[in-house]
């Protein structure tokens, strides 16, 4: 006499096509935009420059590594100013003063791909921050609190432009 789960191939390829399903299905986004009075220079140099981050960025708290494509990144990451999770980044596009994309996570389970996406236009620029998740674990997971903290992002991006403009004209 046998004890357990006998698995046969049936079953298998129900739970192989409930996987399937869930990975394809598993699928969400964030995204924060803001029109700036800036130029795309002034916040390309806010955004990547990451060893300042400490100094004001209450999302990414900390960031080490190099913004160079085929780079990973590291960043301490923050959504609600409290609790803290290290995650790994590999840089896979920069267009100077317009784009930096990189993408981490789980493959299969849990990924995202994040942007920030400068575009100018006649009275500043448009700053975007968008992500993307794909994967089973998506299903089961709430993106809001990265959606909150994406546009707390925002909001730190423009104080800290007001701040480096308001120190460079007292300088």
């Amino acid at each position: 006499m046998s004890i357990g789960l006998n698995w046969t191939s049936g079953s298998l390829l129900v739970v192989g096509l409930s996987l399937l399903i869930l990975y394809f299905a598993g699928r969400k986004s964030v995204h924060s935009e803001q029109m700036i009075a800036a130029t795309s220079e002034e916040l390309w140099k806010i955004i990547t420059d990451i060893s300042a981050y400490g100094d004001w960025n209450p999302v990414f708290i900390t960031a080490t590594g190099e913004l160079k494509v085929g780079n990973k990144v590291s960043y301490t990451f923050s959504q609600d100013g409290t609790d803290q999770t290290t995650i790994s980044a590999a840089v896979i596009s920069i267009e100077t003063n317009r784009l930096l994309e990189q993408r981490g996570g789980i493959a299969g389970l849990l990924t995202f791909q994040h942007q920030y996406l400068l575009e100018t236009e006649d009275d500043g620029t448009k700053l975007v921050i968008h992500e993307d998740y794909r994967g089973i674990g998506v299903n089961f997971w709430n993106p809001a609190p990265v959606q909150s903290a994406y546009d707390k992002l925002l909001e730190a991006i423009v104080a800290r432009l007001h701040h480096l403009q308001e120190t460079k004209s007292t300088a």
